[in-house]
């Protein structure tokens, strides 16, 4: 029989034959935001860029709409987060830490959630060896425990991507959770070779990144997916407990066109008749609510 290259990091579980549990307060929709906070090397590496859709070569042009992000469209989107009065999860690449003390000094203000993004969104973590990746996430943990002043328990590496030991790794570092397996609207169990790990839901969907950079969407277009997204799983989770996240990038939806609308559309999620129904939370807060329910009732690797 054909056989395909595989994992065992999770099993098959059907989404309507789980057991129901709930949020804190008897909720049933925890709903929290992403933001994506990142370094790039000039005119080298990694790189989005909405005029070269392979990312290569980089361009001045490119690292200055990024730097964009930092520069202007970072404290547009703190703003708008402080005046709806909702948290965020900060998926931090540890370079942050030492070119902008500023940003880092509003995010402890704020009190978000850091979840480690590796080192800087020029590099890719997958295919290196795995004693270079090894080294590559204790450098993130310790630049960003530097930082703040306690080490993160959350993972996402730069662009999502991982090598077939990244969630072993992960385990050995220390790490909790992951949001780089877009594979459910619940939190799940993953096995690793050194104990669990819990996949977190994040949105590959509901991402700014891949809605207006590489499928051309308009950020008012973005912003009708948030609210559809917001009311179809509000209805839904009068079944069962789901997870909604939104991928925010400063550099995309800090501009003033873009920004405009998403606040709209966080408005609407936010709104006083919903607060009562939903856990306006973060990453970090979601893992450690699951951590603490009994065992067996959030899906298991076997």
């Amino acid at each position: 029989m054909l056989k395909l290259p595989s994992h065992t990091r999770y099993a098959y579980s059907p989404i309507e034959s789980r057991p129901v549990y709930d949020w804190p307060g008897g909720r049933r929709l925890a709903f929290y935001i992403g933001l994506n906070v990142e370094h790039f090397a000039f005119m080298s590496g990694r790189g989005s860029d909405p005029h070269n859709r392979g990312g290569a070569p980089q361009t001045q042009r490119n690292y200055a709409w990024r730097d964009y992000g930092l520069r202007v469209g970072i404290w547009n989107v703190f703003n708008m987060l402080d005046d709806l009065k909702l948290p965020a999860t900060i998926l931090l690449n540890s370079m942050v830490c030492t070119h902008y003390p500023q940003v880092i000094d509003r995010i402890k203000a704020r009190g978000d959630d850091v979840c480690a993004h590796g080192r800087t969104n020029a590099e890719n973590l997958a295919g290196v060896w795995e004693h270079d990746e090894a080294r590559m996430i204790a450098e993130t943990t310790e630049t960003i425990t530097e930082a703040f002043g306690a080490r993160p328990t959350g993972w996402m590496g730069p662009g999502a991507a991982e090598t077939p030991v990244t969630p072993d790794l992960l385990v050995e570092a220390g790490y909790t959770h992951s949001l780089g397996w877009p594979l459910d609207e619940q939190p799940v169990w993953m096995r690793t070779r050194s104990g669990p790990l819990l996949s977190v839901p994040y949105p590959m969907e509901l991402n700014d990144i891949g809605a207006t950079v590489h499928r051309d969407h308009t950020g008012r277009e973005f912003a009708d997916m948030v609210t559809d997204q917001f009311d179809e799983l509000l209805e839904q989770s009068v079944v069962r407990p789901l997870v909604m996240g939104v991928s925010l990038h400063p550099y995309i939806c800090g501009q003033p066109y873009r920004l405009r609308p998403l606040r709209e559309a966080l408005r609407h999620c936010v709104n006083q008749a919903t607060r009562e129904r939903v856990w306006f939370t973060r990453a970090a807060d979601i893992a450690a609510h699951c951590a603490a329910l009994p065992e067996g009732t959030l899906p298991q690797p076997d």
